[in-house]
């Protein structure tokens, strides 16, 4: 499974941003998700979303971010409002499927400036 994301990027605090992740559409794919990984961190689950809809978020996330998926185009978003500095990471995708693998996109860059 390919995972492509996107919508990374430098804003303000305050700000918004979305990410998409487009995954190969051959493929049956169950949990979705973002995580992120800061400098000299660890990565951390932002959001995860399943085929059926259930999501969880991270606590630092809730009420600012929005996972949301299209099954038909194997893509999940994420929609990041009211953003802060310590949102600052490269955020990933991955893919979980029926088999029990993960696969993980090639990150993106997000920069929330103060």
């Amino acid at each position: 499974v390919q995972l492509q994301a996107s919508g990374g990027g430098l804003v303000q605090a305050g700000g918004s941003l979305r990410l998409s992740c487009a995954a190969s559409r051959m493929f049956v794919i169950n949990t979705m998700g973002w995580y992120r990984q800061a400098p000299g961190k660890q990565r951390e689950l932002a959001a995860v979303i399943t085929n059926s809809g259930r999501i969880a978020y991270a606590d630092s996330v809730k009420g600012r971010f929005t996972i949301s998926r299209d099954n038909g185009k194997n893509t999940v978003y994420l929609q990041m409002n009211s953003l802060k500095p310590e949102d600052t990471a490269v955020y990933y995708c991955n893919a979980g499927v029926p088999s029990g693998n993960i696969y993980w996109g090639q990150g993106t860059q997000v920069t929330v400036s103060s």
